[in-house]
């Protein structure tokens, strides 16, 4: 299920934001420390202060309508088929979030120095397979479903409350 108003698409964004965040934070830690290990599972809930609210912002004040854009310009709301459109609208929400969240972390968490804009490429060379993949293939799936269960439990009981009033 997708939003349909504004309060969906914010919580819609919220778990979206969390799900991929969380996910990538522990893969750049994994990649820092030169692997998969069990402390980067709560190691990366220090990063995700940070990093979760930027990306929360960006995908609503910014990335959202732009990925949006993209996207209905090789596919036609409508027209082609819905699952068409998820994809188009998430690889295009990955191509946009990716270089911005990885200058993000570029500036926050790497110490650069005058080598910035090389560490700050390589971040998004190295990430860029990854939230594609964890977007299309996991992420992407379980916040719509989870968002969907949501809106859907939201709407029955706010039904039940009505019958009860009447």
């Amino acid at each position: 299920m997708l939003p349909q108003n504004k309060i969906q698409d914010v919580f819609f964004t919220i778990l979206m934001a969390f799900v991929m965040v969380y996910a990538m934070i522990c893969y750049n830690i994994s990649l820092n420390v030169g692997g998969l290990q069990n402390f980067v599972f709560l190691a990366a809930f220090k990063e995700m202060l940070i990093m979760w609210p930027i990306a929360v912002v960006l995908e609503l004040l910014f990335v959202g309508k732009l990925a949006q854009k993209l996207a209905f310009r090789f596919v036609t709301p409508g027209k082609d088929p819905m699952i068409m459109m998820i994809l188009a609208i998430s690889a295009m929400s990955v191509c946009l979030m990716c270089p911005l969240m990885s200058l993000a972390a570029t500036i926050l968490f790497k110490s650069a120095g005058s080598e910035f804009v090389a560490v700050w490429f390589q971040t998004t060379a190295l990430n860029f397979p990854m939230a594609l993949c964890w977007q299309i293939f996991i992420a992407g799936p379980l916040v719509r479903n989870v968002f969907g269960f949501c809106v859907r439990a939201l709407f029955k009981n706010a039904g039940n409350k009505d019958k009860e009033a009447a």
